[in-house]
Order: C-alpha cells, then sequence, then structure tokens
C-alpha cells in the first residue's frame, strides 16, 4: 500500500512538515507494511517559503526588518544563487504568528517589514523574487510594504507620511511617488485566496475579523481601502481591484500589481507544480491531507481543497484530517466532504477540548486519529 501525506500547516499548532510527521507515525503504527511518502505543502502562507527555498536548494538570508506593529526583528528570507531569485515569506516580517492574541488591531498594523525583506533580497542581487503572502496581520492595502521598498506616500499637501503606512492612514494618501532608483525586481506573488480587494469577498470583512477586527473597525476598513485603490488606481490607471488574489493578505497583492506590475499565482499550484505533486499523487493508492480549520475558506485555493482535486482528476482517494471542520449553514459534513471531492473528514480534535489544549496536543491528535483511520482502511 502507498500513501502519500500531503498537508497544510495546522496554524498556530503545527507546520506542515510537523502535521506530515505526525501522520506518518500514525499511518506506520497502524500499517507498518505500507510505504508512506511525506510531502508538506502550503498555499503561500506561514512555512510556504521554507518549502520553496527547500525545493530548489536556496540559502537561508536574514535582515532587520520591522515587525507589524513596527518592532525590530530578524526575519529569514531565501537566496537561490544560481537563478539570482528571492524567496521572501510575507508572514515572516508582517504575520499575525508575530503578535499575542491582544495584539492584532488590523487598522494599526503595517507591511512595511514585508518591504524591508524585498529590498534585503534586491541589494544582494536578486533579480527575480518570488513573494509568498498569507497569515499577514495586516489590512494596509500593501501601503507599508511599498513605504519599505522606498515609495513615498504623500498627502494633499504634498506632505509624506513620516511613520509607516497602516490601514488607519490610508485616508491621508492622496497620491504615491515611486524611489527615484526604481526596484529592478521582476516579482511573482504566490496568494493563498483568489478573493477580490473590495466588497463583501474582499479583505475587509473575510480577513479583518481574524486580525482584530470588530464590525465597526471593518467598515471602516473597506472605506480605508476603497481610497487607497482610488490612489492607486489613478497611478496605475487601471483597475485592478477584481483582479483574483488581489485581496490575499490584507490587499498586498493589490497594491504590488498597481505599483510594481506584481504577477499573482495561486500559491498553492505554483509549490504544487515545483514539488512534482502530480506525479506523487498519481503513483500512491491513497492521499492523507489537512489542515487547522476547514472552512468556506478551503475551497478558495488552499491546500487540501487542491490536493483532493488533484486525487479525484487522477481516481485517487484522499482524507483530510482537520483540527474542526465547519460547514457552511444547513451543510453536513459528508457533504462538504463531497463538495470538496474529498472521501472522508476527520476532525482529530476529541469534542469539548478547550482550544489551548487542542493546540498543544495537536500532534498526538493527528497520530492517533491517523493509526484509527488506517486500522480501518480497506
Amino acid at each position: 500500500m502507498r500513501v502519500l501525506i500531503a498537508p497544510d500547516k495546522f496554524k498556530d499548532a503545527l507546520p506542515a512538515p510537523g502535521v506530515a510527521r505526525a501522520l506518518e507515525g500514525g499511518v506506520r503504527a497502524a500499517r507498518p507494511e505500507a510505504q508512506v511518502e511525506c510531502c508538506p505543502l502550503g498555499d503561500g502562507g506561514e512555512g510556504t517559503g521554507r518549502l520553496l527555498a527547500e525545493a530548489v536548494g536556496a540559502e537561508t538570508q536574514t535582515a532587520e526588518v520591522l515587525d507589524p506593529l513596527s518592532r525590530p526583528r530578524a526575519a529569514r528570507w531565501w537566496r537561490d544563487g544560481a537563478s539570482r531569485t528571492g524567496i521572501v515569506e510575507m508572514a515572516e516580517a508582517s504575520g499575525l504568528c508575530l503578535l499575542e492574541a491582544a495584539e492584532r488591531d488590523a487598522l494599526h498594523t503595517t507591511s512595511y517589514g514585508t518591504g524591508q525583506l524585498m529590498r534585503a533580497a534586491a541589494s544582494a542581487g536578486c533579480r527575480r523574487l518570488t513573494l509568498c503572502v498569507g497569515g499577514s496581520a495586516t489590512v494596509d492595502g500593501g501601503a507599508g510594504c511599498l513605504q519599505g521598498l522606498g515609495w513615498r506616500l504623500l498627502d494633499a499637501r504634498g506632505a509624506a507620511l513620516d511613520q509607516p503606512a497602516t490601514a488607519a492612514l490610508l485616508t491621508r494618501v492622496a497620491r504615491v511617488e515611486p524611489p527615484s532608483v526604481p526596484l529592478a525586481l521582476d516579482v511573482e506573488i504566490l496568494c493563498d485566496v483568489t478573493n477580490p480587494l473590495l466588497g463583501p469577498d474582499g479583505a475587509a470583512p473575510v480577513f479583518g475579523p481574524q486580525k482584530g477586527a470588530g464590525p465597526a473597525q471593518v467598515r471602516q476598513l473597506e472605506v480605508a481601502l476603497r481610497h487607497w485603490a482610488g490612489v492607486l488606481t489613478d497611478f496605475a490607471l487601471r483597475d485592478l481591484t477584481e483582479l483574483p488574489g488581489a485581496g490575499a493578505a490584507g490587499g498586498l497583492p493589490f497594491g504590488l500589481a498597481a505599483a510594481l506590475g506584481a504577477r499573482l499565482r495561486p500559491g498553492f499550484a505554483e509549490l504544487a507544480r515545483r514539488l512534482r505533486l502530480r506525479e506523487r499523487v498519481a503513483g500512491c493508492d491513497l492521499v492523507l491531507t489537512g489542515e487547522g480549520c476547514l472552512d468556506e475558506q478551503t475551497k478558495s485555493g488552499k491546500v487540501v481543497a487542491g490536493v483532493a482535486h488533484l486525487a479525484h482528476a487522477l481516481g485517487k482517494p484522499a482524507v483530510a484530517f482537520v483540527g474542526a471542520a465547519r460547514p457552511a449553514a444547513g451543510e453536513s459534513p459528508g457533504q462538504l466532504a463531497q463538495r470538496l471531492w474529498l472521501r472522508d473528514i476527520v476532525v482529530v480534535t476529541p469534542p469539548g477540548t478547550p482550544l489551548a489544549v487542542a493546540l498543544a496536543e495537536t500532534h498526538a491528535n493527528l497520530a492517533r486519529a491517523a493509526a484509527e483511520y488506517m486500522a480501518g482502511w480497506g
């Protein structure tokens, strides 16, 4: 029996490689005769940069940047010297994982540090850059990132903002001014979702709440992003607000597409291509995948949906191990599994487990659930 283990991270609990190891332990405990291959995945969010770097043999670099609350920190990026390509992961500089729960504040966080990381790659001689977005703490439309790259954000009087831009400051911006020396980088952005910038499926209402925004703040964020979109549309002479993925990572892809001409790519699809996922799925009998929470966002470019769709296309059963499953209103877990092309959804967290305990016991819960499932397989 050949089992492919291809999961995403469990947010705030285990990175994708850790999830894969836990599932592998469970499979081997129940089916020691099985041939098991692990292929941890990402969609552009936390951990994707490292997975990409390992795939191409890129070297780890560090740079001093500002975190989402403008505090200094050392952040990683990766350099592939042979192709002069840099790999930057937004979560390293501007990630929600860098903040305590009480520090989450979508109106007052900045993506400035991500721009600093991109600049570090350019300064190190990179001419191409892959930017992995997702898991951000920000909803600033990429304004802070542009500042970190040397752009000036000017108010109606022509004065530049003298602090890293946040969503709360966007309505003060009247126009943008590129740096005198253009950034010599060809930028490709790997997005973890396909949401547009504005509207009911946009960055503010969909992602603002997980970054600390209540209903009133969500409305403020939408107003701020709409104003910012007008400023950059005037600059770029084209409206990119409906571009799929423009609303990922608090709208940063929109900002870089409008200002730099950055290209947007689905993060899962790109990583799957580089890791030869199709070949690996074709050569197995069963695919195990997973993520922390299976919900409506899963279908919008996330790993589980991508793996399940590929497995279905190749006639292979796929099973998702998750911390929690949240079907749409009126939908059963079985219907959710069918809609996502999954054979089964296995919730690994015992009922009634407090969140803090569930996070701490994720590895053990994954291994146990995988062992129990595989013991009954076939």
